[in-house]
């Protein structure tokens, strides 16, 4: 048998433990002004999308986003213009980001505690720039994965895979923290269990429906109850 982390310890064992963190929505308080972004491109082109499903489709890889909202053959045609001008449109707005409450509290008190954290988004390297800024923790943090660096985003369990890889760490001895129903679906398929935030627009019961194992209003909510929340598992 196994046996408990702390059983393991005491016998001398060391057991890795991980926390993969989603960025925008989760630790950034940035989907809204990818919403605007987006919607903006759209109407450069002349592409009309309603703002609530470019909403819905947040968390997803941009390929997969705009063949999502535009459809294969649009998003083939005109994807390459729509995401260069979703980038300007949104670094144009890179002074408003934020962290949210606590998000660089919490990632500090869980490496204090020997989890390692990884960063898993699908941002375009000039975007990974601006939120690694505003959050300021890269020197707790293990490393990052970003689109770049993957084949297949969310909700294909590639990053959270390409992530598990950087930690070092088991899937079981994981887990993913996320804003969207991707965020879910990816982490699950890798094996990986899910925290779901509200910070970035969905609610609890759908992240939960995706196979959530707990929601938090957002990081800080999240940080105020780390003892008693799923991922006192990780140091325990």
């Amino acid at each position: 048998m196994r046996g408990t982390r702390a059983d393991l310890r005491t016998r001398g064992a060391i057991i890795a433990t991980a926390v993969l963190f989603d960025i925008d929505g989760t630790l950034v308080d940035s989907n809204y002004l990818h919403v605007h972004a987006w919607r903006r491109a759209f109407h450069e082109l002349d592409r009309p999308v309603d703002s609530w499903r470019v909403h819905r489709a947040l968390g997803k890889g941009s390929g997969k986003l705009l063949s999502t909202l535009l459809g294969d053959d649009d998003a083939e045609r005109v994807g390459d213009e729509v995401e260069d001008l979703h980038s300007r449109f949104y670094l144009e707005t890179a002074d408003l980001l934020r962290p949210f409450a606590q998000a660089p509290e919490l990632i500090r008190a869980l490496a204090a505690k020997g989890v390692r954290v990884v960063l898993a988004t699908s941002a375009a390297p000039d975007e990974l720039a601006e939120l690694r800024r505003v959050l300021g923790v890269d020197d707790v943090v293990k490393d990052v994965v970003a689109g770049a660096d993957v084949d297949a985003t969310k909700p294909d369990p590639e990053p959270v895979l390409v992530a598990l890889e950087k930690a070092g760490t088991a899937p079981a001895d994981t887990m993913f923290v996320g804003d969207a129903v991707w965020d879910v679906r990816a982490a699950s398929k890798a094996g990986v269990r899910t925290i779901g935030v509200l910070s970035g627009g969905v609610g609890a019961a759908e992240l939960e429906e995706a196979g959530a194992i707990a929601t938090y209003d957002d990081v800080a909510a999240l940080l105020a109850n780390l003892e008693k929340s799923p991922l006192a598992e990780l140091f325990s």
